[in-house]
């Protein structure tokens, strides 16, 4: 009788263990299943990220070139003789005061990508973000 009692105690042992391991593959299955969906995330928003970068440095480069041009504009009225014929002395004094605040915002401000406002209403801030890919090796066993 101990002898039965025994194999029936280690039966449902055995029992409940394998109902642990079918529910813990089953969670297995589950979590891998969320992470390849995560990586696929991962790797649509490194891309995006990628694009709107991309995006972001040729909209700066037109800005500066336009910026530049702006200025070669007002370098060239304010040198121009016939500039102050056509100007008035009111329009003279406005694109020297908007010729210096470009030429001092441009001076103080240095690189633009590095002096943009990042105001957007993001969850995550530009620095938050890691590029890195390394991760992105770690062994799968």
């Amino acid at each position: 009788i101990q002898i039965a009692q025994c194999f029936e105690a280690t039966r449902q042992r055995c029992c409940r263990l394998e109902r642990d391991g079918r529910w813990a593959r089953e969670q297995l299955a589950r979590v891998e299943a969320e992470r390849a969906a995560l990586e696929v995330k991962l790797k649509h928003a490194r891309n995006q990220v990628e694009v709107e970068m991309k995006k972001r440095h040729r909209a700066e480069a037109e800005l500066e070139k336009q910026e530049r041009k702006l200025q070669l504009v007002f370098e060239s009225l304010m040198r121009e003789p016939w500039g102050s014929g056509v100007l008035s002395r009111e329009q003279c004094s406005v694109l020297r005061a908007l010729a210096g605040q470009r030429l001092g915002t441009a001076l103080a401000s240095g690189r633009r990508s590095s002096a943009v406002d990042e105001s957007c209403q993001s969850l995550l801030s530009h620095s938050d973000i890691s590029y890195d890919r390394t991760e992105d090796d770690v062994v799968r066993s």
